[in-house]
């Protein structure tokens, strides 16, 4: 069985359409269908979702509509913090993944509050992907990177795969095993490009808000059947990152080596010695960078959650 599934819950317009009712009211059939799906996965034990709810490329549709979802955003996240005893007991952890900067600022407080209420939270995790694009995310990854050399935290040959995929909004979760996009489109839409490299992709003709509990057993027989392949080429993968940072690492050792004027030829021992001094050194530095990043981004819950509780005392 996935572990972590991940959803383009595409259709919703559509869905409207077929039916001659408004946009607004296919959007909301469309978060009340992930209700219904999540509690699939929970019964399946699928502990990880990951849902593509609003891309930065939507602030581009018409006004009404965008207004619409920010709505319905407020709407959903406010019913979320009055359930908070429903999800202590099911130990639902909520994040948030996107650039939240660009919501307006009520929506970003009740993001912050639902993410802390619930970050403590381990038996299952849902991951909202909100004001997101995996371009954007990367591009942000890479400018974590930077902030790290700037500070002097990390040094520029530092920066490798596993660097930038620590940098990712995604840092916390394992890459989903499958995702699934609805309503017969057949492309990504800038959605987890980084991390879908070795998923199952399955492309399903039916309209979000009709998804069935049968529909999502065919994506995860279509995964079952081309597990084992996928797992070779992961394993595959993860084999070749571990090589690439170790030829990485001694190249920079015996940069190191030259410049302390041992010159060559340099004693294999010597060599060996070096090489265990930079990456365990390395490892220090990559370790102490991360652990400021993480800081960095709970200052940024943290201070919107005091502003979300000073507005509501006053």
């Amino acid at each position: 069985m996935p572990k972590h599934v991940a959803f383009i819950m595409d259709g919703n317009r559509r869905y409207a359409r077929k039916l001659h009712v408004e946009r607004q009211q296919g959007h909301t059939q469309g978060f009340d269908k992930l209700a219904e799906t999540l509690r699939w996965c929970l019964n399946l034990e699928i502990r990880e979702v990951t849902v593509y709810a609003f891309s930065i490329e939507n602030f581009k549709r018409a006004k009404d509509e965008v207004d619409g979802l920010m709505e319905l955003a407020r709407q959903k996240f406010s019913r979320l913090l009055d359930e908070q005893e429903d999800l202590e007991k099911h130990g639902v952890c909520i994040r948030v993944l996107g650039d939240l900067t660009l919501l307006p600022l009520d929506i970003q407080k009740l993001i912050a509050q639902a993410v802390l209420a619930t970050k403590h939270h381990n038996k299952c995790f849902l991951n909202v992907c909100f004001a997101y694009t995996s371009r954007h995310e990367i591009t942000n990854a890479v400018k974590e990177a930077a902030w790290g050399v700037e500070q002097g935290l990390i040094k520029p040959s530092d920066v490798s795969e596993f660097l930038l995929d620590e940098c990712l909004y995604t840092n916390n979760s394992p890459d989903p095993d499958l995702l699934i996009r609805t309503s017969g489109e057949v492309r990504l839409s800038d959605f987890l490009l980084w991390q879908t490299t070795y998923s199952c992709l399955v492309f399903q003709s039916i309209l979000w808000p009709e998804y069935s509990f049968w529909n999502l057993c065919e994506a995860i027989l279509q995964y079952q059947l081309n597990h084992q392949a996928l797992q070779k080429a992961r394993d595959q993968h993860a084999e070749a990152r571990v090589l690439q940072q170790l030829e990485a690492d001694r190249c920079c050792a015996a940069d190191l080596l030259q410049q302390t004027g041992l010159g060559k030829p340099v004693d294999p021992q010597l060599r060996q010695e070096a090489l265990q001094k930079y990456t365990a050194e390395r490892e220090e530095r990559v370790h102490s960078f991360l652990t400021a990043l993480q800081e960095k981004r709970d200052r940024f819950f943290t201070d919107l959650n005091k502003g979300f509780i000073a507005s509501a005392k006053a």
